[in-house]
């Protein structure tokens, strides 16, 4: 088993647009929003390297790898890999998790199609 290692670490102060104006560039055009309808925030990257929320990002395109302290390197997410995101508010006074939300990448299934 490979040492779990933080590879980002950001903050929702650094999005470009807030949910507001997502949900109205998302109706603007006539999409209504429907019950049960998902709505996310999408990636969300700071302004330092350690903060940036996708590995093409964190890897320049694939032209920096990750070095990861077993001495593996990722350009991208593998088959086998575990990948957690966790996350929280908090202010002076108090602090609310998220929980974690942690998936294990399986190999596309082959079709014989």
């Amino acid at each position: 088993m490979t040492t779990p290692t933080a590879v980002s670490t950001t903050n929702y102060r650094g999005i470009y647009w807030d949910f507001c104006q997502q949900l109205a560039h998302h109706t603007m055009g006539g999409c209504k929003m429907q019950t049960g309808d998902i709505f996310a925030s999408g990636t969300i990257s700071g302004s330092s390297k350690n903060s940036y929320g996708s590995l093409v990002e964190l890897t320049w395109a694939g032209s920096e790898p990750i070095k990861l302290p077993s001495g593996e390197e990722r350009t991208f997410i593998c088959d086998g890999d575990s990948v957690a995101i966790n996350g929280w508010c908090q202010n002076n006074d108090y602090r609310i998790g998220f929980g974690s939300v942690v998936a294990t990448i399986l190999p596309a299934i082959k079709s014989n199609l």
